[in-house]
């Protein structure tokens, strides 16, 4: 099962619709998803599900992180890097049960000009110290505003067509 990660605790934000994007198009091409947005991390998880804790409302995460053999990982740049809330949930997660030699693909969205190439680059590094394979394709999607239309889906020609080889990439990968 690939999990599809909107990593923000943003509520109603763009990397949920981008998420939900890649979900679509994976259900499109007859693959199994699941979608879990970081906004949906319990309030507390500092305190309660770090260092060998575990609360009930991370179980239920953490069981979906150990069930899942693939992720795709939507991330938007907060201040030149990835939102600390993935770094959060990575910490709070098993190891290595959780991420261990599984398969990812990562994609980067900014309202800037840059579609977090910055954090799709710190965050493949904390990926490889996990063993978490990275896709050599990466996405980086740049003004996200103008990317999306008034449906939430990217329609841009090249957004859509780099999308899709990525999709079809990480389902052989």
């Amino acid at each position: 099962m690939i999990t599809i990660i909107a990593a923000t605790n943003r509520p109603n934000s763009n990397t949920l619709k981008v998420a939900k994007y890649y979900q679509e198009q994976l259900k499109i091409k007859g693959q199994k998803t699941t979608l879990l947005s970081l906004e949906h991390l319990p309030a507390d998880v500092l305190n309660t599900d770090m260092y060998g804790k575990r609360s009930q409302e991370f179980q239920k995460i953490q069981d979906l992180l150990s069930s899942s053999e693939k992720f795709i990982f939507v991330m938007p740049e907060y201040n030149g890097s990835y939102p600390g809330v993935l770094k959060v949930m990575i910490d709070a997660a098993n190891f290595p049960e959780s991420f261990y030699d599984k398969k990812a693909a990562l994609v980067g969205i900014s309202s800037g000009k840059y579609g977090n190439i910055r954090g799709v680059d710190h965050f493949t590094g904390v990926c490889h110290y996990i063993h978490l394979n990275v896709l050599p394709l990466r996405i980086h999607i740049p003004n996200i505003k103008q990317e999306l239309n008034e449906n939430y889906n990217l329609y841009k020609d090249d957004t859509v067509k780099f999308t899709d080889e990525q999709i079809e990439k990480f389902i052989k990968f």
